[in-house]
């Protein structure tokens, strides 16, 4: 059965809440709303205003999660410091979801390289999440979009580490590299498995650089902005991400397009489909 993925060129706030509407989902109870905070430096990533209408809309609490790598968010006092000078903490209530241990473990029964994912223990605070992703390119995945937000996102820095190490945190940057993408697809079924299906996905192509929004020094995106999608299904709204980057004629595509290939970046997405939290089938909404 194919997904819907709703999907609209104009990107605006507004924009944002009409697409989460029409998903048809709505979050209740305490909804963390997953961002990426930015790195320090990084101007690329997408600022707290323009989410602003969205966060609002289902009243949520602002997450994020501490980085496994050196930066200005690796520790919780220069994360928290960060979100304050990035202006999240100044616009809404922030969770530091793994800013004190010890961690929570999900299982992963069915995970084809890790069989436990390690997250924030505030997590278990919430009822449903709102996953708000800036698709874009990245340096290890290949891109970045909704199932890296749930994987790597939601991971703790110990989590963090262990995906990208397949299993062991001390190969950190040195493990198999298809098996660090698995990990990932792993690592996010087990945030859906624990939200039981009440997550809705923005992914917004913007800004669209070949680095990510983690690259304290990023290059400036090489192609135009494409849109908004939405969807309940972290699978079908990146696969639609990828489609539309292939489909576009802006001369800056093959840059972005040899980032994601050159790193398999597809492989998060067929390793997500065959654990089958979600499907590469799915049907495009625009809205005008």
């Amino acid at each position: 059965m194919k997904a819907n993925v709703y999907f609209s060129r104009e990107i605006s706030p507004e924009k944002v809440v009409e697409l989460y509407q029409l998903a048809g989902k709505e979050l209740t109870g305490k909804v963390a709303v997953k961002v990426h905070s930015g790195e320090e430096g990084n101007q690329n990533f997408l600022k707290p205003e323009f989410w602003k209408p969205m966060i609002e809309r289902v009243g949520g609490v602002v997450a994020e999660c501490n980085t496994a790598y050196e930066g200005e968010r690796n520790t919780t006092e220069k994360h928290l410091a960060l979100l304050e000078k990035h202006g999240w903490s100044k616009m809404f209530e922030v969770d530091l979801l793994d800013g004190e241990g010890p961690d929570m473990e999900l299982p992963i029964p069915n995970g084809k390289v890790i069989k436990k994912n390690y997250v924030g223990k505030n997590l278990s605070r919430y009822d449903s999440m709102l996953v708000l992703s800036h698709f874009k390119g990245h340096p290890m995945g290949g891109y970045g979009g909704a199932l890296k937000q749930l994987s790597i996102g939601v991971a703790s820095s110990y989590g963090k580490a262990y995906i990208h190490g397949a299993g062991d945190p001390d190969l950190l940057w040195e493990s198999d590299h298809d098996s660090f993408l698995e990990s990932m697809a792993d690592a996010a079924s087990s945030v859906v498995e624990y939200f039981k299906g009440n997550i809705v996905y923005v992914n917004v192509m913007k800004n669209m650089s070949v680095d990510c929004d983690c690259c304290a020094v990023a290059e400036d995106p090489c192609m135009k902005d494409i849109g908004i999608l939405v969807s309940l299904d972290p699978i079908a709204i990146d696969q639609a991400c990828l489609d539309l980057v292939y489909a576009s004629d802006d001369p800056g595509r093959d840059h972005l397009l040899e980032r994601i290939e050159s790193r398999n970046g597809v492989h998060t997405i067929e390793a997500a489909a065959e654990l089958g939290y979600g499907t590469r089938e799915y049907e495009l909404i625009t809205v005008e």
